[in-house]
């Protein structure tokens, strides 16, 4: 998977494979996920058989959220990862789910009050410019979100002034199969079959197209430990899931 500036010097961006003013990628990802929300879950399962379940409980073991700490959720589109990480922080606990998207965040407060869960605090956020103060959770999750934030540099930069020094950041994104041939099949798969999917399901193959793009764009795994290294965070480690489709990258705050 080639990579490619997130910027360049003529003040663009990329959105899928288009070239757009970086001010108006905000826009163009919103209206994107204000299309898709009521359809979310449905179209995550159908477009994973089902195993994106599989790899956010790989997140939520991996995080190990301890009863008593706080917890920030990115991008937390439906809540199924604030859900569980509000049992495991318990009553002395704090989880907080962010979305920079009003319909999604509508979604993640209808399913977790769907659940019983009603004293998770829902924030409209923009991973950029996070509005917390210094130093305040334990961990942060944002999981299939980072492809879709302009500048990924300054948001991972931001994540990290938010977590108190010894806390965690847990990345969970598409990233770049570890063999060629399931390289091949997995394109012919994305380009293929999702924006059909997407077109049968949500009336919308336009928008699943341009998550298929979007994930081709995203930095590959030892691209992106470099940039949560740059950003001020230390140990990075990475976990290829399901042969490099999905990876996960854990990163802490030292000092």
């Amino acid at each position: 998977m080639a990579q490619q500036d997130e910027r360049n010097p003529r003040g663009t961006t990329h959105f899928g494979f288009e070239q757009v003013a970086v001010g108006d990628k905000q826009k163009r990802v919103r209206e994107v996920f204000s299309s898709v929300a009521s359809k979310y879950d449905v179209m995550n399962d159908l477009m994973s058989f089902g195993i994106h379940r599989l790899w956010k409980r790989f997140v939520i073991d991996l995080a190990g959220v301890r009863s008593g700490e706080k917890v920030l959720d990115l991008a937390g589109g439906t809540g199924d990862l604030a859900r569980e990480f509000r049992k495991l922080a318990g009553t002395r606990g704090l989880v907080t789910l962010a979305d920079i998207n009003a319909a999604m965040l509508g979604q993640g407060r209808a399913a977790l009050a769907d659940k019983g869960v009603v004293d998770v605090p829902l924030v409209q956020a923009n991973a950029e410019c996070l509005p917390f103060e210094d130093g305040s959770f334990d961990c942060i999750t944002i999981a299939f979100g980072l492809r879709n934030v302009t500048d990924k540099d300054k948001a991972l930069a931001s994540m990290r002034r938010v977590l108190k020094p010894g806390g965690r950041l847990l990345v969970l994104e598409f990233s770049k199969p570890q063999t060629a041939l399931l390289t091949k099949v997995y394109d012919q798969y994305s380009f293929k079959l999702l924006p059909l999917m997407g077109k049968l399901v949500a009336n919308d193959a336009d928008s699943y197209r341009y998550l298929a793009e979007s994930i081709r764009m995203h930095p590959d795994q030892d691209t992106l430990k470099g940039m949560m290294e740059n950003a001020g965070l230390a140990r990075v480690q990475v976990y290829n899931l399901t042969g490099g489709i999905v990876a996960v990258h854990r990163g802490y705050r030292l000092d």
